[in-house]
């Protein structure tokens, strides 16, 4: 069929006019691509999406950051470093655009990553109004870690006390608190052991007072010293077990304390395959701590917490267990006793607030030391509450959230001939098939 000259010029217009669509679509959406960005996360572990914990953190963060990254363009294995240290730092500056991030390898600029006390291979360095942190993982914890030593300002000092086998924040036994203390250094805290015995007072410039579980009793002098600790404003974190109170009954009694003997039993932690002595927590009181707080925590072999109404004190419960279980006063196995027994809901943490002149105190009791443990301290949401707890009586409630999730460990380990065989088959052996393919059916249709 042959073709006049106009239907010609109709379709030259027709294509004419696709094309400038075609093009006007594409740099409208080169356009758009460019001013919006929407993205969306499909990684197992939302790797690449900044977590709400983090973003809190970002927030108290008012003013520029500046990332320093000292690392080489290429490593020995031809991994492009930059490309991933910029990849690790997209999602923080897209929360917080003021995120400056420089480039440096060493080899090109040795003097400046001299200067700068570059020792590894890979290190960044997080400056924010004149203090400066070492970043070496590339993790969001790790990162979050350093956005929060930051933006606490200054060292706060966390003292245990020490002298009567507690549980040590710097211990690596089962019972030791060793695991926690690392967490809390970390977060910019530094750790002090408290010997009452040698010491004249508890150190002034102490947040708080840590006294978990001590085995042995206290001499009077050494009440005496946390009394008056406690009568100047001193915050304190009181870890009591279901165990004699060595000595602290005086302490008790200026908290105004009613410590019931007998241990929690829980029947719901047989939904665990657990003891039910360990007391399993999901409910929370309304308090900064546990605001926003929905991790289960467990607490094994705890006891009650109950206090009598204070003027002095502004006290709130933290924490309840066993709902359907009880305070047993004999031995925690077999069902509760409605005759012997305290029925539950049980609180096993309790806060307490007052002012001491300009100064406003803090002090949680927890009736249980265990679940701070190395033991326990990885279960459920422990880790998280023990930090927001120590947050929340160092006076920092502006960096209590929950915390950061750990990266996971999604890499694949694969060796170089497995490797070689990968590379042949996807860019030799399969483009090579599939070209074959093609030139034998091209070869059949031309035959018919």
């Amino acid at each position: 069929m042959e073709l006049t000259r106009r239907r010609r010029l109709q379709l030259l217009v027709h294509h004419g006019l696709f094309v400038v669509l075609v093009i006007a679509a594409t740099a409208l959406a080169a356009y758009l691509a460019r001013e919006y960005r929407v993205e969306h996360d499909l990684t197992s572990s939302h790797r690449n999406t900044v977590s709400a914990a983090t973003l809190d953190v970002l927030k108290q963060l008012d003013g520029p950051v500046n990332v320093t990254a000292y690392a080489m363009a290429r490593d020995a294995r031809g991994e492009q470093l930059h490309r991933r240290i910029e990849e690790f730092m997209m999602p923080y500056q897209r929360a917080k655009p003021d995120i400056l991030l420089t480039l440096v390898d060493p080899r090109e600029q040795p003097k400046a990553a001299a200067e700068a006390g570059v020792r590894g291979p890979v290190e960044l360095v997080v400056e924010f109004k004149r203090r400066s942190e070492r970043l070496t993982e590339f993790n969001e914890q790790a990162f979050a870690n350093v956005l929060m030593r930051l933006a606490r300002g200054s060292e706060r000092l966390v003292m245990w006390l020490d002298g009567h086998g507690e549980r040590k924040l710097n211990g690596g036994a089962n019972h030791d608190l060793g695991e926690f203390g690392r967490l809390l250094e970390s977060k910019g805290f530094r750790l002090g052991g408290l010997n009452l015995a040698l010491a004249q007072e508890v150190p002034a410039n102490a947040v708080v007072l840590v006294i978990a579980s001590p085995q042995v009793d206290l001499l009077p002098v050494e009440v005496q010293k946390i009394r008056a600790y406690l009568k100047a404003g001193g915050n304190l974190l009181w870890l009591i077990d279901p165990e004699p109170l060595r000595g602290l009954a005086p302490v008790a009694e200026m908290l105004g304390l009613v410590l019931t003997p007998g241990m929690v039993t829980d029947p719901d932690a047989a939904r665990l395959n657990a003891s039910p002595t360990l007391a399993v927590a999901a409910v929370y009181g309304r308090h900064a701590v546990t605001e926003g707080f929905n991790l289960i925590t467990v607490f094994p072999q705890a006891r009650q917490i109950g206090t009598i109404d204070s003027d002095e004190w502004r006290i709130r419960p933290l924490i309840e267990v066993a709902p359907r279980g009880c305070v047993k006063t004999g031995k925690p196995e077999g069902n509760c006793d409605p005759r012997r027994d305290i029925a539950g809901p049980i609180t096993v943490a309790t806060a307490f607030e007052r002012m001491v002149g300009d100064l406003q105190q803090r002090v949680v009791v927890v009736g249980n030391g265990s679940f701070l443990s190395n033991t326990f301290l990885g279960n459920g949401g422990n880790r998280a509450l023990g930090v927001n707890l120590v947050n929340w009586l160092a006076g920092d409630d502006n960096l209590i959230t929950i915390q950061p999730r750990s990266s996971a460990d999604n890499s694949i380990d694969i060796d170089q001939p497995t490797l070689y065989f990968i590379a042949f088959s996807f860019l030799i052996a399969l483009p090579l098939a599939f070209m074959i393919t093609g030139v034998v059916i091209w070869w059949r249709r031309r035959r018919i």
